[in-house]
């Protein structure tokens, strides 16, 4: 049960949020409860939804940041986001159900993104403070300077929506999963 009223369309949304959600309902072809929670604070979700698609133009590719987002979201304990992710996972970036669990559980199948998905671990279960060795671990699979500044963003704008999913108690309206730990 939601913690604070969910705007039940755009129409019924505040007024400053009505642009925002009009163009999540472009992109995605309706508008999940997230959104419309999140835009009792018109500004919030503004800020939410730039960072979140400035992190989708940067390098790292459609399947690497939804792993990211199910490895945060399982640490962060925020089964609203890992239904939301695992949906997206299948339907946008193409993953398995097998990498799915896999993400889940802080690595992947493919080398390169298990070292970014372990990193992004590293960085959620330590609130930032990672090691030398966790940072050079993911410079020697390759990923660069911008790469790194990517992963450490995109676990911040995940952490910004567990938390807000969390604390609001936002109705999840995809399938839904449960985190592998209660």
């Amino acid at each position: 049960m939601t913690r604070i009223p969910t705007p039940a369309s755009i129409e019924t949304a505040p007024e400053a949020a009505k642009k925002s959600l009009e163009t999540v309902n472009t992109l995605l072809g309706s508008v999940p409860n997230m959104f419309r929670i999140i835009a009792n604070s018109p500004k919030t979700l503004e800020g939410y939804l730039s960072l979140n698609n400035a992190l989708s133009n940067g390098s790292l590719n459609a399947q690497t940041r939804e792993r990211i987002a199910l490895a945060v979201a399982e640490i962060n304990g925020c089964n609203y986001c890992l239904a939301a992710h695992r949906y997206l996972g299948i339907n946008l970036a193409g993953l398995s159900e097998e990498e799915i669990e896999a993400n889940r559980s802080g690595t992947s199948h493919d080398d390169k993104a298990a070292v970014a998905v372990e990193f992004a671990t590293q960085i959620t279960r330590h609130r930032g403070k990672v090691s030398d060795n966790d940072l050079q671990a993911v410079r020697a699979a390759g990923y660069s300077n911008a790469e790194i500044v990517e992963i450490v963003g995109h676990v911040a704008v995940n952490t910004l929506t567990n938390y807000m999913n969390e604390v609001l108690g936002t109705e999840i309206d995809f399938p839904t999963i449960n985190t592998l730990v209660a």
